[in-house]
């Protein structure tokens, strides 16, 4: 950054992310393209205002943490069973599809096995912020449409956060398997010592002291931090510790409390997060990522709807409703680009790799965006006749 000052590139940031965040709105696009964007301009292979991004990483991945903490918070078990049962075999069915689809295109770009197969996985996910943030929330969400799209974004992220944790255990090591193994055992382990620590302590404390707000915003924060740093402790990404924090608190009764209280603190890291991709993401290399990252773009946008609609037709819901889910979720996911960041630091893919996905994610973001409000109900429609609250 210029002048070396933290608050002058918080500064930068926010001021550079809210205008373009403004144009994004006016374009009907997701304020995460605005982030991503304000990153490759200000960041150090653009206008290079914000030159030192190894700050912005650790603090971005505070943003992460938030986030699985609070799709933990939504996963009380007695939703995981119904999702389970309703859309387990069109969500593994698609990712198995979309996995190898990723796979193929890469490969035919020159990936080695191992870099195709993490491509593989970036392609299987969708957007959980762009589903649902363009999904009208009086009409469809408690509709059928809604419970299908949000069962399968949820178990989708439940598949994320198993990739992660085999990436995590396959980088750098001589024995991936044993690494794989010490992962899962790792994740045994603090999902044993924090439904214990739930119930001993602070289930008792949420209780006793449950008017006091204050305290309870500090009990929950601490209590997201502390099980992610005991789960680094044991090996496992800090992300996982805090996904593992939230699922056992999700039968807490005032869980839905805390998912309100943290969303905007969830938000400010995560507008540090997708800053600090497009931060990284190297503009020379465009020429060089611009095919693999095109054509993958192409297949994910073109290939899901159809998919979507042949898996979700065969259990029975109508075509017409099956395609349009298909569109809603014909992006490439968030946590696509967590599953990047893991990749990329365990040494499982290279910079040019990180980046080719990063630009297919991005062209992703922009062109589902477009699509769905051009033709479907949502939000920020541009016809009238589309636009639902």
């Amino acid at each position: 950054m210029h002048d070396g000052s933290i608050g002058n590139a918080i500064f930068l940031i926010f001021v550079g992310a809210s205008v373009l965040a403004t144009l994004a709105l006016y374009a009907r696009q997701a304020m995460i393209v605005a982030y991503i964007v304000v990153g490759m301009l200000l960041g150090p292979t653009g206008l290079g205002f914000v030159n030192d991004v190894v700050w912005l990483n650790g603090i971005a991945e505070i943003g992460i943490m938030f986030l699985l903490y609070l799709l933990g918070l939504n996963l009380a078990p007695a939703q995981l069973v119904r999702m389970f049962r309703e859309a387990l075999w069109v969500t593994v069915a698609s990712s198995l599809a979309l996995g190898f689809i990723g796979f193929a295109v890469a490969s035919v770009g020159g990936w080695t096995t191992t870099q195709a197969l993490v491509a593989g996985a970036v392609l299987m996910f969708s957007s959980t912020i762009i589903g649902v943030k363009l999904l009208p929330t009086t009409t469809l969400h408690q509709q059928r449409m809604g419970q299908v799209m949000i069962s399968v974004l949820l178990l989708q992220d439940l598949i994320a956060i198993v990739i992660i944790l085999l990436i995590q255990g396959a980088g750098g090591e001589t024995d991936p398997l044993g690494g794989i193994a010490r992962q899962l055992g790792a994740l045994m382990a603090v999902g044993i010592a924090a439904a214990a620590l739930d119930r001993l302590m602070i289930e008792k404390l949420i209780e006793r002291f449950d008017r006091i707000q204050e305290y309870l915003f500090l009990l929950v924060i601490a209590w997201c931090l502390g099980i992610a740093e005991f789960g680094a402790w044991l090996g496992l990404p800090r992300e996982i510790g805090a996904f593992v924090a939230g699922v056992t608190l999700a039968s807490s009764p005032v869980s839905q409390f805390i998912a309100e209280s943290l969303k905007p603190l969830r938000d400010f890291f995560l507008v540090l997060f997708f800053f600090s991709l497009g931060a990284s993401f190297n503009l020379s290399s465009l020429a060089e990522v611009a095919w693999t990252g095109g054509l993958l773009a192409l297949c994910c946008l073109t290939l899901k709807p159809l998919v979507f609609r042949t898996l979700l037709t065969k259990v029975g819901e109508k075509p017409g409703m099956s395609f349009e889910i298909g569109v809603r979720l014909g992006q490439i996911s968030e946590f696509s680009l967590f599953v990047v960041v893991v990749a990329l630091k365990a040494g499982v893919i290279g910079q040019i790799h990180a980046d080719a996905l990063k630009m297919a994610t991005l062209l992703t973001f922009l062109a589902s965006s477009y699509w769905v409000v051009m033709r479907y109900p949502t939000p920020m429609a541009i016809a009238d006749r589309l636009r639902r609250d």
